[in-house]
């Protein structure tokens, strides 16, 4: 496969030095908006569309890329992506796993420790001046000891249940089958979510996993209980969420993904249970670096022999935990 005969196609905004290098290295193409004077010419041309989580390519792109034959993904994430559609076409996909794992478990870490010890909302209270005003703050909760629930015990889970250990929590989980671990395996993740105070949420996106954090996982987590969210904001039921919060049903949440990001329902911007940040758990200028030069050796690996380095599977149905 020589360089002059594959197209590259940048599909959505990506970080500024990999759409800099993606233009140097291999004449990148953005994907115009509206697209169609480009889809209707150069775009018979391309081979390699590179994307993210958060646009992915559809299959009515595919369709209108009739020589397209690999999507790079920037992320571990590919949800975006039709993938059975790509499947279907001969299209291989790829992604960029590993390199995030670190700082998505350490976003996990932060929010469990921050809602459960409260301190945005004790940063807040002494900003206001209320610690002046009223006294100290009120009591929270321990997070050493803490019993802990994994929903997704793959890459990310496993580098979430090390960090907990040094917290001396008791760690249990649910996936799609029990691994060789030293943690409780629990079979379904109503299970799960009854036997711990925190559950942590780390499954893949797509519709294999839509709402499986339900309205009845989240009743068993309890009045108690704490959901911490660094997946997809599909993975959760976000309306039975945001009403077990409101009224009680719940005890607080660490929200790193949203059903409609970048929109947050105005009830939990309202919360001081609730911590929210901005899809950022794998938001490091390390990390960001690593995975864009994941996606690199990904086009520049297929345009060289039409391989990919970190390809990634087509779902099978009912497989979607990590």
């Amino acid at each position: 496969m020589t360089t002059e005969s594959t197209g590259v196609l940048q599909v959505g905004p990506l970080m500024p030095f990999l759409e800099a290098d993606l233009r140097e290295l291999h004449a990148a193409r953005r994907l115009p908006d509206p697209p169609d004077s480009f889809l209707d010419g150069p775009g018979a041309r391309v081979e390699v569309a590179v994307t993210s989580g958060r646009f992915g390519v559809d299959a009515d792109l595919m369709r209108r890329l009739p020589a397209l034959r690999a999507i790079v993904n920037f992320g571990a994430g590919y949800d975006t992506t039709d993938v059975a559609e790509a499947a279907r076409r001969g299209i291989a996909v790829s992604n960029t796993p590993d390199v995030l794992d670190d700082c998505v478990a350490d976003t996990a870490i932060g929010l469990i420790i921050d809602v459960m010890r409260g301190l945005s909302a004790a940063d807040r209270y002494v900003r206001r001046g209320d610690w002046a005003a009223r006294g100290n703050y009120p009591l929270t909760r321990k997070v050493s000891g803490a019993r802990v629930g994994i929903l997704g015990l793959g890459r990310i889970g496993m580098a979430i249940a090390r960090r907990l250990a040094g917290f001396d929590c008791v760690i249990s989980y649910h996936n799609r089958r029990p691994r060789d671990v030293p943690y409780r395996y629990l079979s379904t993740p109503v299970e799960l979510a009854a036997d711990v105070d925190v559950l942590v949420v780390a499954v893949s996106g797509g519709p294999q996993t839509h709402h499986l954090v339900s309205a009845e996982v989240i009743a068993a987590l309890g009045s108690d209980g704490v959901l911490v969210n660094v997946a997809r904001g599909s993975v959760v039921d976000e309306p039975a969420l945001v009403a077990a919060l409101l009224e009680g049903r719940l005890g607080g949440a660490g929200l790193d993904a949203f059903a409609d990001e970048p929109h947050v329902p105005a009830e939990l911007r309202a919360l001081d249970r609730v911590v929210l940040t901005p899809h950022l758990a794998s938001g490091t200028a390390e990390t960001r670096r690593a995975m864009a030069d994941v996606v690199l050796a990904n086009v520049a690996q297929f345009r060289a022999d039409g391989t990919l380095v970190t390809p990634v599977a087509l779902p099978v149905a009912g497989e979607g935990l990590a």
